[in-house]
């Protein structure tokens, strides 16, 4: 009999896959460091780039992107405006609202690293693809 149980291979499947993410966001999160940054504010360059088309670049979007509060989105807003690689402008269509955009240089500081990113990417791929495999095919046992 197997010592951990029925489920077994559900907890293996789930542990490896959080394993190997947990391994990607470590290197992230040190790479961001590497480089300046907080890996919050990383993300945050990464989530404003990444905006799906239609969706407009505010407070409240990209609360939700990173999922934080809306008064912690705008704390990180501020760090990163007087750090110059994001800056805040109004709405062409409508004065009052407040998009956010990536300057020169956040764009600048956020295409090095999604470089680096994407190379330890594609270096772990096989890993986290193969973690993800073995949990989706064990969920339904």
């Amino acid at each position: 009999m197997n010592p951990r149980g029925a489920a077994a291979p559900d907890y293996l499947a789930m542990a490896e896959f959080r394993y190997q993410i947990r391994r990607f966001l470590r290197f992230s999160e040190q790479a961001a460091r590497e480089a300046g940054l907080e890996p919050q504010q990383y993300q945050f360059l990464l989530a404003l780039k990444g905006m799906p088309d239609g969706v407009r670049s505010r407070i409240g979007e990209m609360a939700e992107r990173m999922q934080i509060q809306h008064h912690s989105t705008v704390e990180l807003v501020d760090r990163l405006a007087n750090r110059g690689l994001v800056k805040r402008r109004r709405s062409e269509h409508d004065r009052r609202e407040v998009l956010l955009e990536l300057t020169p240089k956040g764009e600048k500081v956020l295409k090095d690293l999604a470089i680096h990113h994407r190379d330890s990417l594609r270096e772990r791929a096989p890993l986290l693809v193969g973690a993800l495999r073995k949990l989706v095919r064990n969920s339904g046992k």
